[in-house]
């Protein structure tokens, strides 16, 4: 079972966690099998995106979780 991952949420107050898009309970989870590939995986998803217009954001909040063995 892969240990170390991201749990991805929206901030509050998002557009996105409206009723009829994501909602207000919305979290997605990527689990990796190492802290360094999931530590890789963070710097990337911190990044804004190669092809967002120059002022547009990602709407996203990270954190690092881990599972009890």
């Amino acid at each position: 079972m892969k240990r170390y991952g991201i749990r991805i949420t929206l901030p509050e107050g998002s557009t996105l966690s409206a009723p009829h898009l994501l909602g207000p309970g919305w979290e997605y989870f990527r689990w990796f099998d190492t802290e360094e590939a999931r530590e890789r995986a963070l710097a990337g998803m911190s990044r804004d995106p190669r092809y967002y217009r120059k002022g547009d954001r990602v709407e996203q909040v990270l954190e690092r979780v881990e599972r009890e063995d």
